[in-house]
């Protein structure tokens, strides 16, 4: 399984901290993602890349640790800096160990539907780091060069 380890990221700007309980509230909070990192200049492979991973992040949230239960929300936390992107997603289920989902790209596992999120958060972002009891991902994207 391909593992990415955080990389020293100095905190760049604001950290905004909504709570979303709906596929709604997080289209919603996507689009203020969006807007952000468009005003600050990322190009649009950076705006994709971060949206991507925390759709994927958000639905592994509600589906896997709160097993659907609408009353709980996601704790979805922020910053778009000059040079990067910072994300955590925070359910509050029990967590897992990420080193235990399958690699989706494994012959055996290509008509499987586990670990495709956790896949592409790796292969979009710079890195991707699991809370020690799994219930909390941080996502951060490098600003790509010019």
């Amino acid at each position: 399984m391909y593992v990415v380890e955080p990389q020293p990221c100095p905190t760049e700007g604001a950290w905004h901290q909504p709570h979303v309980r709906s596929p709604q509230g997080m289209a919603r909070l996507l689009g203020t993602i969006r807007s952000a990192m468009s005003e600050s200049g990322y190009q649009a492979k950076d705006i994709f890349a971060v949206c991507l991973a925390l759709e994927e992040a958000f639905v592994n949230a509600v589906e896997h640790g709160h097993r659907g239960d609408g009353l709980k929300s996601v704790r979805v936390a922020y910053q778009v800096g000059p040079g990067q992107v910072l994300a955590e997603v925070e359910d509050q289920g029990r967590g897992f160990d990420p080193s235990r989902v399958p690699d989706p790209t494994a012959p055996e596992n290509l008509d499987k539907p586990c670990g495709r999120g956790l896949f592409l958060m790796r292969h979009y972002m710079t890195w991707v780091h699991h809370s020690s009891c799994g219930n909390c991902v941080t996502l951060c994207r490098y600003r790509s060069p010019d």
